[in-house]
């Protein structure tokens, strides 16, 4: 089957079509990333007749209207954005959207003599030998703009002159490829094709479809809620952009969307970030009851999943159903709920929750069991339980999709308690505990999403910096303290062991930075033997530790076998095995206290 067809089309016909909505650009509401020079380098690719490459357009599926008709699909653009809205700045002298949501005009401006772009700039203005704007020469006429330069530029070749202005103004002649995709395309035949064709190797992910094909459809509000999906995730990072949307889009500042997201001007919290593939998922997941974006295209496309046919009914509600995820997922109290569950659970900074997955996950679970009317202490227990199972499993990890689908439909089927005992039993077995996760704990990688589980067990406990009398290891977290070594880095490599060796979880501890200064390289025989010595002198040099039972009872809070205080390069492998079966153990008693 023949699943694309491929002709030649001049510019001005795309921007036409572009104009008139025959093909829907579904990122002009996002930011216009390429820089003004890129713009220029375009146009002069074009002058000097060079290629530009393809566009790539997805034509929507023919969709059945109430009173039978056919309502003809769209084409969406899904490749080539960049280059078409360069085209309509330069060209047609429209406004982009740049890299802070402003609207701004990109202006170039041509050199007749030399046939050379350039971005347009004071200077530029000031100069006559150049067209300042070229949007403002394409539609008029070669002989005015040739004598008008030849008046100011009387020295200039006529010739020349007419010749290279007239190829300047016949650019929009020029040609492009368009790639047009059958509308019974799946999307991850789309993706493969996109694949196939762009040299760049770039990916589109489900989510960049979804998200096209939400703002492709005006009819059912779709560019507004793709702003909100956008607005939200931009000001997550920076609440100051606020500004930009009350300055800039006065239109959407009008919205039920953007009196739910007002909350985001004041707030700094970047313990979850979101990007729009992140939303987009957890609205999709907790109100579709399903896990795959596929769908959720197919859906908005109106697809009746029995007849296989296209229906406007089953596109407005698919369209109500996602706009109602996007506003759950972005309410405050919705948000501010879901975050203080994560923190209660010890996970305090971003940097201690590597998978996003896992994460989104857990809002779902949030969100979902919310709306089953399920106990709010429950749902709290429920919440941080599953993050901490996900991240121990790695459950979403490499392509979440499927068991994203198969969790949700698990949790819409049956009690979230049994299910989650179901999981329990089979993958945190005592075989897990025991075995499984010391043998994953046996690793150099200080990102090991194991050791960071820890360091939330530690933040839960209360527990305070390694050798520290007062200072709380949440407190070292927060302010970026230092992961450091039980057995110093140097004196491990004294002894000749290598970067696998002594980089491993087990010998880190998080500690503050000047008693580790104070610690140096000494063997841990050396420098217990010196803090015994300060607490019998009650010279607190090293450590503020004062007696030997709040040593014990340091050393018990970091799982370190209390044997290292006799230690030496000789006991390392043996203290890493102790080491690494405390820390599975502080984990478990860790998790069932959820």
């Amino acid at each position: 089957m023949q699943k694309y067809t491929v002709n030649q089309h001049l510019i001005e016909t795309i921007l036409a079509w572009v104009n008139s909505g025959e093909i829907a650009i579904p990122e002009i509401q996002r930011p216009f990333v390429w820089d003004s020079s890129k713009v220029r380098d375009l146009m002069d690719s074009l002058y000097q007749g060079y290629p530009i490459g393809y566009i790539i357009a997805w034509r929507n599926p023919n969709v059945r209207l109430k009173d039978g008709s056919l309502s003809e699909g769209k084409k969406v653009l899904i490749d080539g954005q960049q280059r078409i809205t360069a085209l309509t700045a330069a060209i047609l002298g429209q406004y982009v959207i740049n890299k802070t949501y402003e609207r701004v005009k990109i202006k170039i401006a041509f050199h007749p003599i030399d046939e050379r772009f350039e971005v347009q700039n004071p200077a530029i203005l000031k100069d006559k030998t150049w067209l300042h704007d070229i949007s403002e020469v394409m539609n008029g006429s070669v002989l005015k703009i040739v004598r008008e330069f030849l008046k100011l530029n009387p020295e200039a070749n006529e010739d020349h002159i007419e010749k290279t202005i007239t190829r300047l103004v016949n650019i929009p002649k020029k040609q492009i490829g368009l790639i047009e995709l059958s509308p019974d395309l799946d999307i991850e035949t789309v993706t493969e094709i996109f694949i196939r064709i762009n040299s760049k190797g770039v990916v589109l992910s489900q989510a960049d479809f979804a998200m096209s094909k939400i703002a492709a459809d005006t009819e059912n509000g779709g560019n507004e809620l793709r702003k909100a999906i956008d607005y939200f995730c931009h000001l997550s990072i920076a609440p100051e952009f606020y500004n930009h949307i009350v300055d800039n889009d006065k239109e959407f500042t009008r919205t039920e969307y953007f009196q739910k997201m007002e909350w985001l001007k004041t707030e700094n919290e970047d313990l979850y970030d979101p990007d729009y593939n992140d939303l987009i998922r957890v609205a999709f997941t907790s109100q579709f009851n399903r896990g795959r974006l596929s769908d959720l295209v197919s859906l908005l496309s109106g697809r009746n999943f029995e007849t296989r046919t296209y229906e406007s009914e089953i596109s407005q509600k698919s369209f109500l159903a996602l706009k109602k995820g996007v506003l759950n997922f972005i309410n405050e109290t919705n948000f501010k709920r879901f975050l203080m569950i994560i923190k209660s659970a010890g996970f305090i900074s971003p940097e201690l929750i590597r998978s996003k997955n896992a994460i989104n996950f857990a809002y779902i679970v949030y969100l979902k069991l919310k709306e089953l009317g399920v106990n709010s202490v429950a749902i709290e227990s429920y919440v941080k339980r599953w993050l901490v199972y996900s991240i121990l499993t790695g459950r979403y990890s490499g392509s979440p999709e499927s068991l994203f689908d198969y969790d949700i439909k698990q949790i819409t089927q049956k009690p979230f308690d049994e299910y989650l005992r179901e999981k329990e039993e089979s993958e945190l077995s005592e075989a897990f505990w025991n075995a499984s996760l010391p043998q994953s704990l046996d690793t150099s990688v200080a990102s090991s999403p194991y050791f960071h589980v820890f360091l939330a067990a530690q933040v839960k406990a209360n527990d305070k910096g390694f050798l520290s009398k007062d200072v709380l290891v949440s407190d070292l977290i927060s302010l970026r303290g230092d992961i450091h070594h039980l057995f110093p880095k140097d004196y491990l490599k004294k002894n000749g062991l290598d970067r696998s060796k002594y980089n491993q979880i087990a010998n880190y501890v998080i500690m503050q930075s000047e008693i580790n200064i104070k610690i140096g390289n000494k063997p841990p025989k050396e420098y217990f033997d010196l803090i015994k010595r300060q607490m019998s002198e009650n010279h607190k040099q090293l450590s503020g530790i004062s007696t030997e039972q709040e040593l014990f009872d340091n050393l018990r809070m970091h799982c370190v076998p209390i044997e290292i205080m006799e230690m030496t390069i000789s006991d390392y492998q043996n203290f890493l095995i102790l080491r690494r079966k405390l820390m599975a153990n502080k984990i478990k008693e860790y998790y069932f206290s959820l």
